[in-house]
């Protein structure tokens, strides 16, 4: 089987490049958010239409953000109306997920 060593090369660049775009802990962030909170918060943190109906908070809005990270995290932690608790994850995770939280900000 013969290889394009350019194709190879360029493709190997490209995935190198794209791994250090963001640093491994927002990358984690990212997938965490994506698995845990986008279901309801949307990808964008604006509110997926089923979190809206639940009454899912708007992770762009003044009202979360100012929220503080003690806040967030003990949402996070403890749960709060109809959001599950996440207890389980581990505290760099939380703080993980709550710095990419103020990514959202509009």
């Amino acid at each position: 089987m013969k290889i394009d060593f350019k194709v190879f090369t360029l493709a190997t660049a490209l995935a190198v490049v794209l791994s250090l775009s963001l640093p491994a802990g927002a990358q984690d962030a990212s997938a965490l958010y994506k698995s845990k909170c986008a279901g309801c918060h949307a990808a964008d943190g604006t509110g997926s239409a089923m979190g809206k109906k639940m009454g899912a908070h708007d992770f762009t809005t003044d009202e979360v953000q100012k929220m503080s990270d003690a806040e967030l995290t003990d949402i996070i932690t403890s749960g709060k109306n109809k959001m599950p608790k996440y207890g389980s994850l581990k505290p760099e995770e939380i703080k993980g997920l709550v710095a990419y939280i103020r990514t959202l900000k509009k």
